[in-house]
């Protein structure tokens, strides 16, 4: 139910963007379940975010369960518009993916958020808040560790966490994988979970790729199938005109009897050969312990070569 952006203006939210205030000690952060319900009460999450000084008030699908969901979907969607309109919270995390948030999201109407934008966290299935957001608001929303994966995290990915949502400096260099792509390039940084952006591909929900760093990351996927979602992108036109690709982690990737032939970076870059943006693998976020965060809907420097790449924001 996004009215707002039509009868305001997409445009002027698009150019000037939204950017939700840094977190300071003494907020609130609300936790809520827009898709699976969890599978254990989230100890470890709740006493990291009170160890920042964040005040943690919990939503009514945190306990909820309807099926494989954190309760129905109108549960869901009311549950996510409480804390939109809620001024009092200043940052809204989502408890886990799975699948769900695409069964809910056209129920929530967003109109606070565009006037009093606040951080939204999560990644997985919570990438089709990350592109609604930004495609209908031009929205920075962050993709990081949620509370069902924090138990497991890395120190550095729950501390790049911290700092996305405090508003501190966020810069990473690793090593440069063998497949990669040299190349300077600036844009603003959008993705997420490969899955989900083919399935909000064509949506109110779907993303202008043309000048942006896409980010792309996948769990438990068929080879073959990573070939066709990414075939899928450059048939409708999303890959041409990037400005640089970053690949994070793709986990647990199966194939088929016979084999598919190729290994991930492979597909991508048979995919992508015939563009010149540069193109790096392996960065540190995904379903991987250490997904350390990114922050969509802000410009970021990528610069690779045949020794390190630098992500700077």
């Amino acid at each position: 139910m996004d009215n707002l952006a039509a009868s305001s203006g997409l445009s002027d939210f698009l150019t000037s963007g939204l950017l939700p205030p840094p977190l300071k000690k003494g907020d609130k952060i609300a936790i809520t379940c827009p898709a699976k319900k969890l599978p254990a009460p989230m100890t470890d999450a709740i006493k990291l975010l009170q160890s920042w000084g964040l005040e943690v008030v919990l939503g009514e699908t945190i306990d909820a369960s309807y099926h494989q969901f954190a309760g129905d979907d109108d549960l869901r969607a009311r549950d996510l518009q409480r804390f939109v309109d809620d001024d009092s919270i200043k940052a809204i995390i989502a408890a886990r993916g799975g699948y769900g948030t695409v069964r809910m999201i056209d129920k929530v109407d967003f109109s606070r958020f565009a006037q009093k934008p606040k951080w939204l966290v999560g990644f997985s299935d919570i990438t089709v808040l990350h592109t609604h957001l930004f495609a209908n608001y031009g929205a920075q929303t962050i993709h990081g560790q949620m509370p069902v994966t924090i138990p497991d995290a890395s120190a550095r990915s729950l501390d790049t966490l911290r700092k996305a949502l405090f508003g501190e400096e966020l810069n990473y260099k690793f090593t440069s994988h063998t497949l990669n792509r040299s190349g300077q390039s600036s844009g603003i940084l959008v993705g997420g979970n490969l899955s989900l952006l083919v399935a909000v591909s064509g949506s109110v929900s779907d993303l202008d790729y043309a000048g942006k760093i896409l980010f792309i990351e996948d769990v438990d996927e068929y080879l073959y199938s990573i070939d066709r979602m990414m075939r899928n992108l450059k048939r409708a036109g999303k890959l041409k005109n990037l400005a640089g690709l970053i690949a994070g982690g793709f986990s647990e990737v199966k194939d088929n009897n016979i084999p598919f032939g190729q290994i991930v970076p492979q597909i991508i870059m048979d995919v992508v050969q015939e563009y010149n943006y540069p193109v790096c693998f392996d960065f540190p976020a995904g379903h991987i312990p250490d997904n350390c965060s990114l922050i969509f809907g802000k410009n970021v420097n990528l610069s690779v070569n045949g020794e390190d790449v630098v992500v700077a924001f």
